[in-house]
Order: structure tokens, then sequence, then C-alpha cells
């Protein structure tokens, strides 16, 4: 039942606890306008007491054995699968995002705590072949220590479980702070932990509505060795340059601007398939959705009219709703924005095919939107939309298309849809992206890393690779052994 995973409190050191200052904020329904929740606006103090138990925590947690740590994961995992449902309509409610959608988060991201619960017990080390017959060199691989987890709005589960099932498994402690849009996820999440034995201290979220302060707290105190966080490329730098001072180990995973390149050769209607499950997935609020269509000139009036054609079918309105496909956008000025880079494309010659307006449904709908005709110095070509936007731009050749595709300071996710071979091996090589579909247009899964290069971001998240961004590399050299 939603009731009983529905908290108000933020959950520090094992205890669901309220702000010193007894200040709240309001967790509003993007989608009726509805209040769910008030939660304590917490600030230094409460941030100083999650870290200070992280920090006491971490000894104990580090020292179980990667299979009792693996046995908690397991029982979180459990938990959260059994209350799938209720978990799904409380993000709804707080994100705006369809039922569906949240069912395929829940499903997406506990996957990472099964799977980083099965990773925990495979960490392992190395010994090298030593420069003297005397010593004998190991290497092995331990926990980072307390990590300050910062997350976004769109994915309120899946990008808490990405970073804290792999914090957690290589033997971390946590403090998460989630946004302030959409804590309630998070909350769940602890008390779903608790439930499942996760220690006292192990695994803290801190709300507040002080972002700068957050950051600035989790970055500078010296307690913290790892700060990941997922959000705007804006951010990460200034969460980057404040990491500095403590030189912390850093994850940052960025903002996007995915191109979705169809060739002539391309499978038109697997490509359209592919286009929608990408573009249109919480409507365009995610950081690798495509964000500009790159279509062969010889096939671009197919394509774009059969993109706008399955696209004018969404239907638009509250996400508990059966039958919607497109939620509300998070805020107003979210629809504000995606409005400005839409009528920015007209007014310099964008052809509209559908949508191009906010929607009769309430004030943060927008309309599920196919621009033709677009060129790269319209903004919604050069800037990240996050909305249910689809600009299509032509190009002639293979080399135009992959020097438009890179034409960006951004590297997190790229598509594209061609039957050749040669072309297919050229072409991901060719692109400045950390993730590439070919011929799919839905990449994500806990087994494959999840990253990207230039300004998108470091590091990796899920697959075997995402446990060791929590570990740090010791070097032993044993000598006088002969």
């Amino acid at each position: 039942m939603l009731s009983t995973i529905l908290k108000n409190h933020s959950y520090i050191n094992g205890d669901w606890t309220d702000a010193a200052t007894g200040k709240r904020f309001s967790v509003i329904n993007p989608a009726t306008g509805e209040q769910l929740a008030e939660l304590p606006d917490c600030h230094e103090q409460e941030f100083d007491h999650a870290i200070n138990s992280a920090h006491s925590a971490f000894p104990d947690w580090a020292g179980r054995t990667a299979k009792e740590r693996a046995d908690v994961l397991k029982r979180w995992y459990a938990l959260v699968q059994e209350n799938k449902q209720a978990i799904a309509e409380l993000m709804t409610r707080e994100s705006g995002k369809t039922l569906d959608d949240s069912l395929a988060e829940v499903a997406y991201g506990s996957g990472f705590i099964e799977w980083f619960a099965e990773e925990a017990r495979r960490v392992y080390g190395d010994v090298i072949p030593a420069h003297r017959a005397s010593t004998k060199i190991i290497v092995t691989r331990e926990p980072v220590g307390v990590c300050a987890v910062i997350t976004p709005w769109n994915f309120p589960l899946a990008m808490i479980t990405r970073k804290c099932a792999a914090a957690l498994a290589a033997g971390c402690t946590v403090v998460v702070k989630p946004t302030a849009a959409t804590p309630l996820t998070a909350l769940a999440l602890a008390e779903l932990g608790e439930r499942a034995g996760i220690p006292s201290g192990v695994f803290n979220v801190v709300t507040t509505t002080d972002s700068k302060l957050a950051g600035k707290m989790l970055t500078e105190d010296a307690r913290i060795r790892k700060v990941t966080f997922t959000g705007s490329t804006g951010v990460g730098k200034v969460l980057m340059q404040q990491s500095a001072s403590t030189v912390k180990n850093i994850s940052l995973e960025l903002g996007g601007n995915a191109p979705f390149i169809v060739f002539e050769d391309a499978d038109l209607e697997a490509a359209v398939a592919g286009a929608m499950a990408s573009k249109y997935r919480n409507s365009g609020q995610t950081c690798i959705c495509a964000n500009r269509f790159l279509v062969h000139s010889s096939v671009v009036e197919r394509f774009a009219a059969r993109l706008a054609e399955e696209t004018a079918k969404l239907r638009v309105g509250n996400g508990l709703e059966e039958g919607v496909r497109q939620g509300p956008l998070i805020d107003e000025h979210a629809v504000a924005k995606v409005d400005e880079l839409v009528q920015d494309a007209i007014d310099k010659g964008a052809t509209l095919l559908t949508g191009g307006a906010r929607s009769s449904a309430g004030p943060c709908f927008y309309q599920p939107t196919v621009l033709k005709d677009v060129r790269p110095d319209m903004h919604v070509i050069s800037e990240e939309i996050f909305g249910p936007v689809a600009p299509i731009m032509q190009f002639d050749t293979e080399a135009e298309a992959i020097e438009l595709a890179n034409d960006t300071p951004f590297g997190l996710a790229a598509y594209f849809y061609s039957r050749d071979v040669g072309r297919v091996w050229r072409v991901a090589q060719g692109l400045e992206y950390g993730m590439i579909g070919i011929n799919e247009g839905a990449i994500s899964t806990e087994v494959a890393p999840f990253g990207g290069v230039k300004e998108s971001g470091i590091g990796r998240e899920g697959s075997k690779y995402g446990i060791e961004e929590y570990t740090e590399m010791k070097y032993l050299c044993m000598g006088g052994l002969a």
C-alpha cells in the first residue's frame, strides 16, 4: 500500500527526523497541483549529522564480508519488488511520468540492486609478477569511504539505486541528497532498506530545498571521500570545482545532446519505432533522449511524415490515467523553456509538422512536437531540450552526419540506423559518445556501463565497471620472502 512507504521526514542514522529549524517544504504533483507531502527543509545541522553518521558506520559496514552485504541488498531488492506497484504510483504522483514508465523504472532501478548484490562478491584484486625474487606484489580493492549521492528528479529511483547499490556493495556508506521535486521515492527506498536490514548510518537521505548549501557541505567535508552526481553540466562543473578542495573521488553523469541518425539504407519503420522509444520516454525528460534527428536527404520526407504521424497519436494527460502516453513536464518553468525553443525554431524557418504548443491538459503539459527543416543555428539543436520535441535536419553524406553529430561539447549517447555493416563500424568509431545505440532506441540496462565523454561526465555506472567507481586500489609490496 502507498501509505506504508510514504514518508514525511528525512532519514538519518536509522531515524526519521525533522529539520532543527522546523522549516518544511511541499512536494507537488505536477499533473494536478495536489500537495503530496511536506518534508523537512534541512540545513547544516542535519547534513553534518548525516555525514557523521555515515562516517561512524563505515568501519563496520566495510568490515563485513561481501556475502553479508550482498544478502542485505538481496533483501532490499525483494522488498522493492514486493512494493513495486506502490512505488510506481508514488513516483508517478511526484514526477508526473506515466504509470507504465514508473513501473519500467522500478524494474530497471531495482535491477541495479540485484546486479550489485551479485557483484559484491566479485570485487577482485591481482597478483603481479614481482621485480625481485624476494618480494610479492599484490593489488587489492577497498571501499572508497563515505559517498555523497546527489540525484535528479527525472529518475527518482534508478538514479539512486544505480549509485547506492554499487556503493553499498563495495562497502561504502552514503548520504543521499534527492532533488526537492521528487524526494518521496528516495524516502520509500530508505524505508524498504531499513526493513531489509541496512544498518543505521549506512544509508541516509536528507531532504532540502537549498541545493547550493547541500552541494557545498557534501563536497567540502573531508569525511566524505566521493561525490557522485547526475544532473546538468553546469552544476556538475561547480561540484567538481568544490570537490577539488579535498581532492575527492568524483563520478559525474551530466547533460547530453543525443543525435539520432537515419541513413538512406535504414529500415525506416524500425527507425521510427526506435525514435519514439528514445524521444518520448518520460515526455522527453531524460539525459539520453534523442535530441537531434539527422536524416539523409533521400528519406527525410518519409521519415518525418511517419514520425509526425506516430507522435500525433500520443495521448497527453495525468500519468495515472489509462492510455496516457505523455505526462506533464516537471514544472511550468520547464514548459516555458521547451516552448521558447520551439518558437525560436519556427521563427527561424522550421516547419511544424505536429504539436508546437502548450497542452490544454494543464499548465505543466506540452504537446508532443515534430519540427522539420531545422538548422544548426536554431537553439533546439544546440541546447538540451528536455521535453517532447523532435527537431529534424537533413544531411547528404556519411561524413557530414558524423561531423554534425559531433558538433557539440556533449558526448553521452548517440543513435543511428543503417543496414550497411561497414558503415555501422565506421560510424560507431567516428561518433564521440560514451554510449551508442545501433538500430536500437532503448539502450539502458544495469548490465552495461552508463556514462559519457567530453562535457557529459566522468566515470561509468552499472555493469561490472560500476562497482569499481566506489573502490580504491591499494598496492602491497611484501618483501623478505626469499
